[in-house]
């Protein structure tokens, strides 16, 4: 597997640290709110590197967060008059649901920060004593300048950053590239601290929980959005480095943004889909199947047009694998045990390894189903080819996260089936029309 490495700017291979094991962290969403598109793309994009890597014998470890303490969720637990935990509770399921509805795995752990809060202060308490941090009047800053390295992930310079820099209102800063560990406040949930009773800041929440999860200052991969790059992840780096040495993650990898109808998706614009109201719409295959058409690094251009083409490339796929199965199922065939074929599944597996290069990988779905075609109208049938390249297939699909469903044949159906045929064959089309209508009413044609 290569990946595109956002810490060296090149693809590279990927290089476990300990061998035939993977650990990936993916930053996870602030739930004040129902997940929209945007938030679908890192779900996808990550689920489906877990699930290639997975196929070929790879051990992954895969945690994302929940970040349950916000601005964002307290102002709307005060607007609705609830609590901040009644907030995320509700909205950690819709994120859950979510997942489930979009075929993607549960995160082997699913870390809040309310539960490593002890963790979180430990950490702080850390980067003072290192010289690191400083506290103001109860707020905890990280110093900048104590970071030769600062900027490395982003690939950008302290100086100009700070012409950048807007003249930050904060005078207790020493440095206005300085950012928050610990914020002092008497507004919405808090905690005790050394410092004062208050809540901590965004950044160091996540390099907490690798820590706390994997039990080692450096994993394998890191990933999120791309909107996450910077501030967020540099400021990850900067602490792990101040007290750790190292820079968290050996690949930084970062999915793309999404436009609706060449414009990005922004609440102030009004453009916001959410995602479960497509997924009512669409379903999840067809969700899923649009998110991976394009390369998981580029800007991703939603409309209706995208949709619709998804559902037409996918009922291609549904009617030759139904078919497949049908023919399967009539002759005593199954998949079960039956070998992949090699020359199907290899350019498939091959466009994963190559920067997740998924519409590569379809254009290799979509090479099989024609080979299934062209194996069902052989005669006579050869049921071995067609068995191997139907597992084939489902091995792909499955990888890719696209469910596939096919209706199980008794062996009534069966008899009914090969009854049709033999119908048609005789020309015997009146009782021929019976036998497929029976077929029709099972759902089987």
């Amino acid at each position: 597997m290569k990946l595109y490495n956002s810490y060296t700017q090149t693809i590279e291979p990927l290089q476990p640290i300990e061998e035939g094991k993977v650990s990936m962290y993916v930053c996870g969403p602030t739930v004040y709110n129902y997940p929209h598109i945007g938030n679908v793309r890192p779900i996808i994009v990550f689920d489906t590197l877990k699930k290639a890597l997975q196929a070929q014998g790879m051990d992954v470890t895969y945690v994302s967060n929940y970040t349950d303490v916000d601005d964002k969720i307290i102002n709307t637990a005060i607007e609705n008059n609830t609590t901040e935990k009644e907030i995320t509770a509700k909205f950690i399921e819709a994120y859950d649901q979510t997942r489930a509805d979009l075929h993607a795995d549960m995160p082997d752990v699913a870390p809040k920060v309310t539960d490593t809060m002890d963790e979180i202060i430990a950490f702080i308490q850390d980067l003072v004593q290192a010289g690191a941090a400083y506290e103001v009047d109860g707020d905890v800053y990280y110093r900048v300048d104590s970071n030769e390295k600062y900027g490395e992930l982003s690939h950008q310079k302290v100086e100009d950053l700070m012409v950048g820099a807007r003249i930050d209102e904060n005078e207790k800063k020493e440095n206005p590239l300085d950012f928050t560990l610990w914020k002092k406040t008497d507004k919405g949930i808090q905690w005790d601290s050394p410092w004062s009773k208050g809540r901590p800041g965004w950044h160091t929440e996540c390099v907490v929980m690798i820590n706390d999860v994997f039990q080692k200052p450096l994993i394998d991969i890191h990933g999120g959005g791309l909107d996450l790059k910077f501030p967020h992840h540099e400021n990850e780096i900067a602490q792990n480095e101040s007290l750790h040495h190292t820079h968290l993650a050996n690949m930084w990898v970062y999915n793309g943004m999404i436009n609706i109808d060449g414009i990005k998706m922004s609440k102030s614009l009004g453009n916001v889909w959410w995602a479960k109201d497509l997924i009512a719409l669409y379903g999840g295959n067809v969700i899923r199947w649009v998110m991976i058409s394009a390369q998981y690094r580029a800007p991703l251009n939603l409309n209706e047009k995208a949709f619709e083409s998804a559902q037409k490339e996918l009922k291609k796929i549904f009617t030759a694998y139904k078919q497949a199965k049908i023919l399967l199922q009539v002759n005593e065939e199954s998949t079960t045990d039956a070998t992949l074929d090699s020359g199907l599944w290899q350019p498939f597996i091959d466009a994963l390894n190559d920067d997740l290069n998924t519409p590569n990988a379809i254009t290799a779905v979509l090479e099989c189903v024609k080979k299934i075609n062209q194996t069902q109208r052989q005669k006579p049938l050869d049921c071995a080819a067609l068995a191997a390249q139907t597992a084939t297939l489902e091995k792909m699909m499955d990888v890719l996260g696209i469910r596939l469903e096919f209706v199980h044949m008794t062996a009534e159906d069966k008899a009914v089936y090969r009854a049709w045929k033999e119908a048609v064959q005789e020309k015997n089309y009146e009782q021929a029309d019976l036998y497929r209508a029976q077929l029709l009413e099972k759902g089987i044609l």
